[in-house]
């Protein structure tokens, strides 16, 4: 059973990666890319579940903070178009 989640969890992490590349706009792409990032830390959770090591799943945890601080990095950059305050 955690096979066929983890095949299908790679299947919709390809069709990200695909949207990330042909995506028409920047926030399709910026989108593809937090839906890839979330599918990652599923895939990982998944995986800590079939081999029985749960320390895994900190690190899930550690890559959806990563995941959270760059798209909001990113779409800040994309409104602003600097990262730094003295824009604001």
């Amino acid at each position: 059973m955690f096979a066929v989640a983890s095949a299908a969890v790679l299947v919709t992490m390809t069709l990200a990666l695909t949207r990330a590349m042909l995506g028409p706009t920047v926030f399709d792409r910026v989108l593809a890319l937090n839906m890839f990032g979330t599918k990652t830390v599923l895939l990982i959770s998944v995986v800590s579940f079939m081999s029985g090591r749960t320390d895994f799943l900190d690190l899930a945890l550690l890559y959806s903070l990563m995941n959270f601080i760059g798209m909001v990095a990113l779409l800040r950059f994309t409104t602003t178009g600097t990262f730094s305050e003295e824009s604001l």
